[in-house]
């Protein structure tokens, strides 16, 4: 398998199962990563599912070039979308032939991550294989009893050992990822590199006037699915003492909207919780820097990038002691950590920190914009380019 020439500017094939209409870490990566890339200087091509029905396309225009495969909708997601072996195998290979990648950094062990896994090691192409999953993911749209989902989970590990065990490097968002992969999938080498965050993006800029509400505000972002747990969040906000008037915005839209709509109003909430639906970077860096706390209830991260964005933004966070999610947080320094699915304990919480005095809630802002340091998009962005060049490899890294 050849490496390609150091230095020189590369082609590079990003395959997705999910990216940018969806809204997720994984396909946020993807365009970031795209993005990043071509700052860098080289040519970038994406190959992602198709959003919508119909056949395989090039997207006119870009900054860069998105491939659309054939896919069809998943009854139980409201946009994932799967790509059939036999309906884009062929397609895949036709692509290989017209942008003749150097490196092809797959995303996900799925059907477009894995056949154009396939079809570049049959070409000695080389491979970077990030994994952004984890099998917990998939629990919400499988309606089955738990020992079938354990079984569903056991085969997706497998698989995920057999697909990613074939490209050069292997990388995940993680440590705890990296241990999670090795003991179940049998990947001997996994480097854990974070996925970046330009945190600049989401401080107040030069001279910029912030209009902070008069009440406090917990702040929620990501897709409303069922592994959010954002039920929790708002059992808790109820239960934090009226005098404070806590408010709840959350930013997203997902499958369970509408059952935490109908929560709000049985709890008598409608006046202070704001469902803001899906909204534009900047709307959302203006919900980072109003936000007096922000909160991550989910049980299956890997990293989440939205804590980032957040902690960039110098704001406190309560998080799940779940997952990934513990490496975000130093406990009484920038935030706190809370048990899973305890809405008391987050309602407790939520109080203490709202009830301090502004000063403190500065000091534990400005703690998580330090810690988001480590993080950096460029040195991501460096790391992987050094990765695609075979300048070091998985188990030279760590």
């Amino acid at each position: 398998m050849t490496d390609p020439a150091a230095d020189a500017p590369l082609t590079i094939l990003i395959a997705a199962d999910t990216y940018p209409p969806h809204i997720n870490g994984a396909a946020q990566f993807g365009y970031r990563l795209a993005k990043g890339m071509k700052a860098r200087g080289h040519k970038v091509h994406v190959l992602a599912p198709h959003t919508t029905n119909g056949k395989s396309f090039t997207e006119p225009g870009g900054e860069w070039a998105v491939h659309r495969l054939r896919s069809h909708s998943v009854p139980t997601h409201e946009y994932w979308r799967i790509c059939l072996p036999w309906e884009i195998k062929r397609e895949i290979s036709m692509l290989f032939d017209r942008v003749q990648p150097d490196v092809v950094h797959i995303q996900c062990h799925y059907m477009v991550g894995e056949y154009a896994l396939y079809e570049a090691v049959k070409r000695g192409i080389r491979v970077v294989a990030t994994n952004h999953f984890m099998p917990e993911n998939l629990n919400p749209f499988l309606p089955f009893p738990q020992w079938f989902k354990n079984i569903v989970a056991k085969n997706s590990w497998r698989d995920m050992g057999k697909v990613m065990g074939k490209a050069n490097v292997v990388t995940t968002p993680t440590p705890l990822a990296a241990k999670a992969m090795h003991e179940h999938a049998f990947l001997r080498k996994v480097l854990p590199l974070s996925n970046g965050i330009d945190a600049s993006a989401y401080e107040p800029r030069p001279g910029e006037k912030l209009e902070r509400p008069d009440h406090p505000t917990v702040l929620f972002v990501g897709r409303l699915a069922e592994e959010k747990h954002v039920d929790v969040l708002i059992d808790a906000v109820a239960r934090t003492p009226v005098e404070f008037n806590l408010h709840l915005e959350i930013v997203g839209g997902g499958e369970v909207k509408p059952a935490l709509q109908a929560q709000v109003k049985r709890l008598g909430l409608s006046g202070r919780v704001k469902f803001l639906g899906l909204i534009s970077d900047e709307e959302l860096r203006q919900a980072y820097l109003r936000a007096t706390v922000f909160c991550q209830p989910g049980t299956a991260e890997l990293q989440s990038l939205v804590t980032l964005e957040a902690m960039s933004a110098s704001t406190p966070v309560l998080l799940a002691n779940a997952m990934a999610l513990p490496h975000l947080v130093e406990d009484g320094s920038n935030g706190y950590l809370f048990t899973p699915h305890d809405s008391a304990e987050l309602g407790r919480r939520l109080t203490e920190i709202i009830s301090m005095p502004e000063a403190e809630r500065e000091r534990m802002g400005k703690m998580s914009r330090s810690m988001v340091e480590k993080h950096s998009i460029n040195a991501t962005l460096a790391t992987f380019e050094d990765l695609y060049y075979g300048r070091f490899h998985a188990g030279e890294a760590v």
